[in-house]
């Protein structure tokens, strides 16, 4: 259930938005107003919001000046904000603060819905990027941004280690694939993708394992079994010690911000 939060010191103007988001959400959002932006910012301390309306022109802290406290905060969510004054610099100033729309009073029902369900799917989809950007490991991307660069040896042993993952891999039986001595490869490995081979081949694992939690139902043995691991415990052990929650859990997290998407 997404959270949407009206601002807004006029009383027949936040009710009456209120109650058209009650009678168009029929229980599917929460709806919530605050009187000042005093009140909001107070308000937010405890509660989070994917959706803000607010007024410009309010005493003591404006619309706009709650925007840049909560771009502060780094709390921003998505804005739709609503003026009775049809002046260029309020519209201008709110989209600099990151605002999404900006909507004039008297407020026709039809536009406000509309602005309201296209700043939910702006909700979703910012979501959705987080759920993603969590699917990624920084040190595999990196050294992915690095690849043009790698020697011929270094590109062919990573191009069979992504292609080996869930068979036995050790780094003496790549570097003999590879036709080098071990230590040597080991060093080389190092000096140009930044990780040692054993920390590169778990750190790939655990990706396509992270890819498998996320875009299949496939039992966690099963995965365990895909990207390389003998036992489904020694898989939930190096998994944890490595994401800080067991693969079921990962799973449960992402799966749950995605499935508040749809």
């Amino acid at each position: 259930m997404k959270t949407i939060l009206i601002v807004d010191d006029e009383p027949r103007t936040r009710l009456g938005i209120q109650k058209t988001l009650v009678a168009w959400s029929a229980g599917r959002h929460r709806i919530e107003s605050a009187a000042s932006g005093v009140e909001a910012l107070e308000w937010l301390k405890a509660n989070t919001i994917h959706i803000i309306i607010t007024d410009v022109r309010m005493p003591e802290i404006d619309g706009l000046q709650m925007l840049e406290m909560l771009a502060m905060r780094g709390q921003l969510p998505v804005v739709i904000v609503i003026s009775g004054y049809a002046e260029f610099e309020y519209a201008k100033k709110s989209l600099q603060l990151g605002a999404f729309e900006y909507l004039l009073k008297p407020l026709d029902k039809s536009i406000l819905i509309d602005a309201v369900q296209k700043a939910l799917k702006l909700d979703s989809s910012r979501e959705r990027l987080d759920a993603m950007e969590k699917l990624v490991d920084p040190k595999l991307l990196e050294a992915g941004r690095d690849e043009a660069r790698y020697g011929t040896v270094i590109k062919e042993a990573i191009s069979y280690v992504n292609n080996h993952l869930q068979e036995t891999i050790s780094m003496k039986q790549v570097a003999e694939l590879m036709h080098m001595n071990a230590s040597y490869f080991s060093v080389l490995f190092k000096e140009q993708t930044g990780v040692t081979f054993s920390d590169y081949l778990t750190r790939r694992r655990l990706q396509r394992a992270k890819e498998l939690l996320v875009t299949t139902r496939m039992p966690i043995w099963e995965i365990a079994e895909k990207v390389g691991y003998q036992t489904a415990k020694y898989f939930i052990k190096v998994f944890k010690d490595n994401e800080g929650v067991s693969p079921s859990q990962y799973r449960h997290q992402v799966m749950d911000t995605e499935q508040s998407i749809q």
